[in-house]
């Protein structure tokens, strides 16, 4: 059964600063609390391949895959899918980024179906993923917010 989610933030940074910096795919174990590390496969145009690898969980598992991410910088999004979709029969993640007064409105939209024999269901993974979604968007809030401040 396919799940989504639908969550965004608002950031007080130009739109400018906001897409940069969160589209800058090697700069994310910066930017995210739970990345620990990417690596660029491919790149071409505006689409970039990378190798995802996660911090360890709580059980000490570390979670890695490939993603494909194409960025579209006149319409300020991004869409992005997991190559290798390991307890996923799929995942799509759409990025939006719209100026809204004097910073930006982030929203993310993530759509999915855990595979049958995954370690958890969709109603679980949905949860999951709105609740660490809400905690990486305050981190990157900040981190873009304090950036913004921050005399280059």
């Amino acid at each position: 059964m396919a799940s989504k989610t639908d969550n965004s933030i608002y950031i007080e940074a130009p739109i400018e600063l906001v897409w940069r910096l969160t589209n800058d795919v090697r700069g994310w174990p910066d930017l995210f609390t739970e990345y620990a590390s990417t690596e660029i496969l491919h790149e071409e145009g505006d689409t970039v391949r990378f190798r995802l690898t996660m911090k360890p969980d709580d059980d000490g598992t570390v979670w890695t895959w490939v993603s494909e991410r194409t960025v579209n910088p006149a319409t300020r999004s991004v869409a992005a899918h997991r190559v290798e979709t390991g307890p996923f029969v799929y995942m799509r993640i759409y990025w939006t980024f719209a100026p809204q007064g004097t910073g930006t409105l982030m929203r993310w939209r993530q759509e999915f179906e855990a595979r049958p024999d995954a370690p958890f269901d969709d109603a679980g993974i949905t949860k999951r993923i709105n609740d660490n979604t809400a905690v990486q968007m305050a981190v990157i809030k900040k981190k873009v917010e304090l950036a913004a401040t921050t005399p280059a």
